[in-house]
């Protein structure tokens, strides 16, 4: 069976990114050797990949000055009201509700799981649809005051797992229900 994950990192007090869509707090923070879900384990059981349009563009901005960006193989589903000019192969390119699409994500996902890679309000609208499993994030020693928030909206959570990694807290939950 297919699940959902929402694998991310978020400032202590709750932001993916500042108001700039930079993650710069999060690339200074030190790692340890040891995660309750280390990376290359969690990524080889992702079949597909869903992001949103902040999320791409920064990944892409990055490519070759962080190490790590854009390097995603599994097919991805770019969540955008606005197509970029050119879209590389792999990517698909779609807008309106999750649950639209869902048979085509689980389709490329063939039967692994789907990477809710970003953005918060991406990750919530997957959420309400039913189509949030797990949240798990990686929690840095770090305030921001304004920024993208981690989930856009109200959520039951169930705490299932926690632990850390050099600085950073980790928790993997449960997405019980929305509130909203």
């Amino acid at each position: 069976m297919t699940r959902y994950r929402f694998f991310t990192a978020v400032t202590l007090d709750g932001f993916l990114a500042d108001e700039h869509d930079s993650l710069d707090w999060l690339l200074s923070q030190p790692t340890g050797e040891e995660s309750i879900l280390p990376y290359d384990a969690f990524v080889a059981d992702v079949g597909a990949i869903v992001t949103g349009r902040s999320t791409y563009d920064w990944v892409r901005e990055h490519e070759g000055a962080v190490e790590g960006a854009w390097v995603y193989t599994q097919p991805t589903f770019l969540f955008t009201h606005r197509a970029p000019a050119e879209v590389p192969e792999g990517i698909t390119v779609v807008s309106g509700p999750p649950a639209e699409h869902r048979a085509a994500i689980e389709g490329a996902a063939g039967g692994k799981d789907v990477w809710i890679v970003g953005g918060g309000d991406l990750a919530a609208a997957f959420a309400r649809a039913g189509m949030l499993d797990e949240l798990f994030v990686s929690i840095a020693p770090v305030t921001l005051g304004a920024g993208k928030p981690l989930l856009g909206g109200r959520f039951d959570l169930e705490l299932l797992e926690h632990g850390t990694n050099g600085a950073l807290l980790e928790a993997r939950y449960r997405v019980v229900r929305s509130r909203s």
